[in-house]
């Protein structure tokens, strides 16, 4: 991955920059339930006015299906990220037309504008480049803070930036391509990565691309259920996608023939159901008895994956190893967290439940990078060009991308 032009390139002073970042926050009782992307967009929106830009932010937030839904609108997300700037946010009523081109033409130095749900039109996800256009009319630059939307061929990622180039990436993207790209082209051995997480379907590519890059693969979560199922270990109610039997088997098979350890669970944390009142107890081994359901590796398998993660020095971890919402089904997840952090290797950490955990227990710095690209991150790893990526002009003369740990 070569370099690409940095917001740290670009002359903004007196300029409008468009901002494409990734505000698709969860909201609860009309306020931002949760902030972590609205901080991880700050450092660039604060470089951007230091050096005398003007912010144009543009974001989606859910699936309105191409029309105004009032529980999808940004509001909340203004008010949030003013005060987490410590500088006025204003909300345009919409992100095209006169509505958005009144407040982007008057905003003044040391304000920001987001502009109103960029999904509230059909045209942003077809990258209609009529849509296109009246995005980019709003502003003089492009900076794309997004890498969660870099896998999406749609008007704001892709469209506008054609427009107005040299298209550049902001601090947290390049954070991301960075992280990532040493995953993907340069680890350092021994190399191990931890997948959990509901489905295998989401997953083959990646842990076929991951088979020809990682000495260790440790499988948990629901979808260790499907891998049990496919080598005929009973997992009694738990759930299996059968459909996805033949791909599992063609990994293990690949896996033993490139010489990755993969692991699967050896014992499990089961009960009835995760409802209140039911006991969970431990199994002896990793097959699960009729009527019960695999909630969490159990302690067997917590050691064992630990000691492999001991003797890492690249760790990539995605999606949790159990039900991590409740307890105590999250204590795998919680034990592994504690195991990588612990370790000087090279950590990344992608997913939402599994960032979720490591932030609960307060150990988020302990780790290199916590992803928050999404299924980005995983086509990214999987080997997929990613069109929000391939939008972005290359620096001159290509140069590869400093490591992280090396960036200031």
């Amino acid at each position: 991955m070569g370099r690409k032009i940095s917001v740290r390139d670009l002359d903004v002073r007196g300029r409008r920059v468009f901002v494409r970042v990734d505000f698709n926050v969860p909201l609860l009782r009309g306020g931002v339930a949760d902030d972590t992307r609205l901080r991880a967009s700050l450092p660039t929106l604060r470089l951007i006015l230091e050096r005398g830009g003007r912010p144009v932010v543009a974001s989606h937030l859910g699936r309105p299906k191409g029309r105004p839904v009032p529980e999808m609108s940004l509001e909340p997300v203004a008010d949030r990220l003013g005060r987490l700037l410590g500088s006025r946010v204003r909300l345009a009523p919409d992100c095209i037309g006169p509505a958005a081109e009144g407040p982007a033409r008057d905003l003044a130095p040391g304000e920001t504008l987001l502009l109103e749900n960029l999904r509230f039109h059909p045209e942003e996800e077809k990258n209609d480049p009529a849509f296109a256009r009246g995005l980019a009319d709003l502003t003089d630059l492009y900076v794309n803070d997004a890498f969660g939307s870099a896998h999406r061929a749609h008007a704001s990622v892709v469209g506008v930036p054609r427009l107005l180039p040299p298209a550049a990436a902001g601090l947290l993207m390049e954070a991301e391509i960075e992280a990532l790209g040493r995953l993907r082209d340069r680890p350092e051995k021994p190399y191990v990565a931890i997948l959990g997480g509901a489905k295998v379907s989401d997953k083959i590519d990646l842990v076929l691309n991951l088979i020809t890059k990682v000495d260790v693969l440790l499988i948990g979560g629901a979808m260790a259920h499907t891998f049990l199922g496919a080598r005929g270990v009973p997992v009694g109610a738990s759930r299996v996608e059968e459909d996805r039997f033949e791909p599992v088997r063609a990994i293990v098979t690949r896996a033993m023939d490139s010489g990755v350890r993969l692991h699967l669970p050896i014992d499990h944390v089961v009960a009835a159901s995760p409802d209140p009142g039911e006991t969970p107890r431990t199994t002896a081994g990793p097959m699960i008895d009729a009527g019960l359901v695999g909630l969490d590796v159990g302690p067997r398998t917590r050691e064992a994956y630990a000691a492999e993660i001991r003797t890492a020095r690249t760790i990539f971890w995605n999606g949790p190893l159990g039900l991590c919402e409740l307890p105590p089904y999250d204590e795998g997840t919680r034990f592994l967290a504690r195991a990588i952090a612990s370790t000087s290797a090279f950590s990344v950490v992608g997913g939402g439940d599994s960032i979720a955990a490591v932030n609960r227990l307060g150990i988020g710095p302990h780790f290199k990078h916590l992803s928050t690209g999404g299924g980005a991150a995983l086509e990214f790893l999987a080997g997929v060009d990613l069109p929000g990526l391939q939008a972005l002009a290359d620096a001159p003369g290509g140069l590869v991308l400093r490591d992280t740990e090396k960036r200031q």
